[in-house]
């Protein structure tokens, strides 16, 4: 009995220490329909219901391109869907989402460009722009719109609730 509580207590405590790191530690899984690559230039695509998931980051999208030219760590992802969506538990389990028609994702910098029809929404606020830059690591944004048209970000309230 008590060998049977040990190897749970270890079991247990093995996935909460796994459920602690970070996200970009940890490995990227991608599903698709399709896929094509070339191995000699350093690309990928997959095509039809792609998503990527690295611990509790997902992006779904109609197509991927990858492009590993600049070496491992350096990989530059292109997801392109109308919209493809990110989704991912920041510290503290504050959830970020965010779609665009295009979104690139850049793993050294770990940072998501989302371009054309462009949102994040974070701790309840939503930000719309033509163009949004979000460094995951720092939760940092900038946004920008093009063609007389502005920015629009949406703050809501802390309700007593929430508090």
């Amino acid at each position: 009995m008590k060998t049977k509580l040990l190897i749970a207590a270890v079991f247990f405590s093995s996935q909460a220490l796994a459920a602690t790191k970070p996200d970009h530690t940890l490995p990227i899984a991608i599903n698709a329909d399709n896929t094509e690559a070339s191995i000699r230039d350093n690309i990928a695509v997959y095509v039809n219901n792609v998503e990527v998931t690295q611990g509790s980051l997902l992006i779904k999208a109609d197509k991927l391109e990858i492009n590993a030219s600049a070496g491992k760590g350096n990989e530059v992802f292109i997801f392109t869907g109308r919209p493809a969506t990110y989704s991912q538990l920041l510290e503290g389990d504050r959830p970020v989402t965010a779609q665009a028609n295009e979104i690139r994702y850049d793993l050294a910098s770990r940072t998501l460009t989302l371009t054309a029809d462009a949102e994040l929404t974070q701790s309840g606020s939503l930000v719309r722009g033509d163009v949004i830059r979000y460094n995951i690591e720092l939760q940092q944004l900038t946004a920008g719109s093009e063609q007389n048209r502005r920015v629009t970000t949406i703050f809501t309230p802390e309700t007593k609730e929430n508090q």
